[in-house]
């Protein structure tokens, strides 16, 4: 069986595509494909905790920092935890590789 991408799992509709585009639009996780494959996911999928600009809890998280602590304690940070477990790509170096592609 496939792994989930954060939008499979939670079903927001924002991929490109999804039942929400038009109204909200695509999340930024969806397309962002600096992050593509990391945790096994399409695109940013499946590290969507180190993304700006997410939709989580019904309203658009803002920086990283303001939104990690949410993520912890979100289910499918932990389900990508589990099913990762010690080849899951860390915070650090998915934030690295966002950060290493911008310059």
């Amino acid at each position: 069986m496939a792994k989930k991408n954060c939008w499979e799992f939670k079903k927001c509709g924002r991929e490109c595509g999804g039942a929400n585009e038009k109204e909200l639009g695509v999340c930024p996780v969806a397309v962002e494909e600096r992050l593509d494959t990391l945790n096994h996911g399409k695109n940013a999928g499946r590290a969507c905790w180190a993304v700006s600009g997410s939709m989580c809890f019904g309203s658009v998280q803002g920086t990283f920092a303001k939104k990690i602590n949410s993520c912890l304690h979100c289910d499918f940070f932990k389900l990508v935890k589990q099913e990762e477990g010690s080849n899951l790509v860390s915070t650090k170096d998915i934030l690295q590789k966002i950060r290493s592609k911008e310059e």
